[in-house]
């Protein structure tokens, strides 16, 4: 690791740094790296090693990822996974060292018998430089693993402005995770965790801990608005909510924006493949964002679709080709608009639904469907149809139980007033089951 950052941290000292039901200071985060290293000494882990590291975001694996980055090994974060995903990550990922981390710091390290030799790899040892392996969420097949110079992450943290108290969300196999985890560190702040993600857990510790940041997804802001989680606990602490990781439905952003009036929105846009691009919302009601406002990042958009360019971009995938450009550009698949310096997301081209060579944008339909009384989620994906190839399928789910023919009706009468006959949704599904992935991602994948 770069020896300014880990010096950076000594300067916070008695400061919070993590706070996993107890508090923990940089000091007390130092100390645990320290730790780490004679652990890993001890069993032989060395520079190039392939290393994944399991476990939720605690003080331990916090400081078991700034310990393993010093070392210069590749980092595969990985959260508790099914058996066989578990198998499937280790094998893409050729991972030689596995360690696992409770809550209490109980690890167990083992070895594989594997030897990783991917052309990445062997770059990040031949320059010295640690590295980062990510798995996508997959929601379209199998996971594509992204392997970035670690180096050129931590880069992009600048010297401390401002400390915040910012509540972890996305876990450390997430980019989202891991810019929370480098960011509050470097400004001195103090990295929140949670044991489990439900809006009451993480609002009774926004509360509890006073935090002032939180970055999360459009889908779970709406399971917050549905659960009520915002009238029970205290919120005054909050001062901003950063979204990201999918389209935000504009009804939701808009009552999101009348119960918390004292907090700034604020759409974020990142992948594994790019990083975090800054970004600046045209206001905290609108969709329209603007994209790189800082050096090292640009972006262009070509036939519709977004491609963004950075000076973090991972090296390459493990599994599949890269889509890069000649001129290093990143085909990001994000269908955009455009209205002068401003784009507005409207998703990823695979999730278009094409009727009869129309094309249906699920986010629009599912903000139409959003106005209906009653509806509190809804999820549009496309269904095979011998007529028309697709027709538009809308899973809805309720506030309040209720007759499905009857919603059936309000629905599609509420849609033909206000969408195109080929985006209303032809089979619709009244349904209590969650619509989102372990990320907090919507699934709505076009079939």
């Amino acid at each position: 690791m770069n020896d300014s950052f880990l010096d950076r941290l000594k300067r916070f000292d008695a400061a919070d740094a993590v706070v996993f039901d107890q508090p923990a200071s940089y000091t007390e985060l130092l100390d645990a790296v320290r730790n780490w290293r004679e652990f890993l000494s001890a069993h032989g882990v060395r520079a190039g090693d392939v290393v994944t590291l399991e476990g939720s975001s605690s003080l331990h694996t916090c400081a078991g990822m700034l310990a393993l980055i010093d070392l210069d090994t590749v980092v595969v974060p990985l959260t508790s996974l099914p058996a066989a995903k578990r198998a499937e990550f280790l094998d893409v990922a050729q991972a030689e060292v596995t360690i696992t981390v409770d809550t209490t710091g109980e690890r167990v390290l083992q070895r594989t018998g594997r030897r990783a030799d991917h052309e990445w790899y062997r770059r990040l040892r031949q320059a010295g430089r640690p590295g980062l392996v990510l798995f996508s969420s997959g929601t379209t097949g199998r996971s594509k693993a992204s392997v970035l110079d670690f180096g050129k992450v931590l880069a992009r943290y600048g010297e401390p402005r401002r400390a915040q108290r910012i509540l972890s969300f996305l876990n450390l196999d997430h980019i989202g995770g891991i810019n929370t985890l480098f960011h509050t560190l470097s400004q001195g702040g103090a990295v929140v965790t949670v044991a489990q993600r439900t809006p009451d857990s993480i609002f009774a510790a926004i509360a509890a801990q006073r935090v002032e940041v939180l970055p999360t997804t459009p889908t779970f802001l709406n399971m917050v608005l549905i659960s009520g989680a915002l009238e029970r606990y205290d919120t005054s602490s909050l001062r901003l909510i950063t979204y990201g990781t999918e389209p935000m439905p504009l009804p939701t952003l808009q009552r999101l924006r009348a119960a918390l009036p004292q907090v700034r929105l604020k759409q974020t846009y990142g992948l594994s493949e790019v990083g975090i691009v800054p970004t600046r919302s045209r206001d905290d009601g609108t969709l329209w964002v603007k994209l790189g406002a800082s050096a090292g990042f640009a972006y262009k958009i070509v036939d519709d679709i977004l491609w963004v360019k950075s000076d973090m971009a991972m090296l390459g995938y493990l599994n599949a080709p890269a889509p890069f450009d000649d001129e290093g550009y990143f085909n990001t698949q994000d269908v955009v608009e455009v209205d002068g310096e401003y784009v507005h997301i409207l998703g990823r081209r695979s999730e278009i639904i094409n009727v009869g060579g129309e094309k249906v944008y699920p986010t629009e339909v599912e903000n139409v469907l959003l106005e209906v009384p009653n509806v509190a989620d809804a999820t549009v994906s496309g269904q095979p149809s011998p007529v028309t190839g697709m027709v538009v399928k809308a899973v809805l789910r309720l506030a309040e139980p209720e007759d499905p023919q009857a919603v059936r009706a309000r629905v599609r009468a509420h849609c033909r007033s206000r969408l195109e006959r080929f985006k209303v949704p032809q089979l619709i599904e009244v349904s209590g089951a969650d619509q989102h992935s372990e990320r907090f991602k919507k699934i709505r994948v076009a079939r």
